[in-house]
């Protein structure tokens, strides 16, 4: 994926993340001690990959607390996507 689109689904699961705290999810988590959000276009595309994969596990816990599918297990796997682009940015670094 381009930079310019993962910026694109950065800022689409922040939006969805904001409506889930507007419904009363509190979808909150590691994503906030990121301190990044779509806005920062000069971040690399790592960290905005790393971002994406936090706010899906932030996002996929919140639906998890209300739902027995196959969230919980999708939380656990974008913690370990997050886990990974988290080693990837800091070997480039």
């Amino acid at each position: 994926m381009h930079k310019d689109e993962l910026i694109q689904l950065h800022t689409l699961m922040a939006q969805i993340r904001k409506h889930f705290e507007h419904m009363g999810l509190s979808p909150y988590g590691e994503y906030d001690s990121l301190s990044i959000s779509p806005l920062h276009v000069h971040r690399s595309k790592a960290e905005h990959k790393h971002a994406i994969f936090v706010l899906g596990n932030d996002i996929a816990s919140a639906l998890s607390q209300d739902d027995v599918s196959g969230m919980g297990r999708t939380s656990i796997r974008m913690h370990e996507l997050a886990t990974r682009a988290s080693e990837n940015i800091a070997n480039t670094n």
